[in-house]
């Protein structure tokens, strides 16, 4: 599965490899692309929790909502 977030507050790369690291330790989470000129994260998944995933990136000090 692939589930596509928006991700508000990302600044630079290191901010990107902030929210990749904490979207990898969700459980079923199998690999991240995240897009810091687009402010968006791909996760390829084994039906990880999205709930999860934003809560994961809210964690970090960054905001995230699910792209429908």
């Amino acid at each position: 599965m692939t589930t596509e977030l928006k991700v508000s507050g990302m600044m630079c790369g290191a901010c990107a490899g902030h929210v990749s690291k904490a979207l990898q330790n969700v459980p079923g989470v199998q690999s991240v692309e995240v897009d810091l000129a687009a402010a968006s994260a791909r996760v390829e998944h084994n039906g990880a929790d999205t709930q999860a995933m934003v809560a994961a990136i809210d964690e970090e000090g960054y905001t995230a909502q699910v792209v429908q």
